[in-house]
């Protein structure tokens, strides 16, 4: 039942504007190739789900492969920006994985298993891969720098490790407690750096700058 407020708000938001014909396809795309594999699914089966032919699938995406790029792209989303503090905005990160694990629909870095499943050799799959996961380890190193982190970038990488063993261990384990131990290790990290976690046991560092 809608409160108040969220009726409201319902009423005053304008009305959802109605989904392009490749838009439906690039969301199906996105749930079967996410769920159930890319190898897996074939563009019959897309279109199939969709309700259209293959014709008109392929009016909107040329290939199979062009549909694979988009559907990466369109998971390629970076962080909302904040304004808590940056040390929060990075252990943060750990709580929404917790959060995400614990969703029935989760199976891991859709990067990670696109480049596992078509190999190293689909340079175009890689190379989305890899700007994704520089786009993160970038993310870590800004809010490092603004703590005055002398090896922001060395911490940074170590940071995105964490982030991937994690969800590594989650989906062999099935254990969303995984990302609470993943965040136990980067405090230890952000401590040894210098950084305030919030418990008041950072470690003086010897040359650590100003934040910027």
């Amino acid at each position: 039942m809608l409160s108040s407020e969220e009726g409201l708000f319902r009423r005053m938001a304008p009305p959802p504007t109605q989904q392009t014909m490749k838009e439906r396809i690039l969301e199906t795309a996105d749930k079967l190739f996410y769920l159930q594999g890319i190898r897996a699914i074939g563009v019959d089966t897309i279109a199939a789900e969709v309700g259209i032919s293959k014709r008109t699938l392929y009016n909107h995406f040329p290939s199979k492969d062009a549909l694979i790029a988009a559907y990466l792209e369109r998971r390629f989303v970076q962080p909302r920006p904040s304004d808590k503090p940056p040390a929060e905005q990075i252990l943060a990160t750990f709580d929404l994985l917790e959060r995400r694990f614990a969703a029935k629909d989760f199976r891991g870095c859709p990067f990670v298993n696109a480049v596992a499943e078509l190999g190293p050799a689909d340079r175009a799959v890689k190379k989305i891969a890899v700007a994704f996961k520089e786009s993160r380890r970038v993310w870590f190193r800004e809010r490092l720098n603004a703590l005055g982190v002398t090896e922001a970038d060395a911490l940074a990488t170590q940071l995105v490790l964490l982030v991937d063993g994690s969800i590594a261990q989650d989906l062999v384990r099935d254990d969303p407690a995984m990302a609470r131990a993943a965040k136990e290790a980067a405090k230890v990290l952000l401590r040894n750096a210098g950084v305030d976690v919030g418990d008041g046991t950072a470690k003086p560092v010897k040359g650590k700058r100003s934040p910027q």
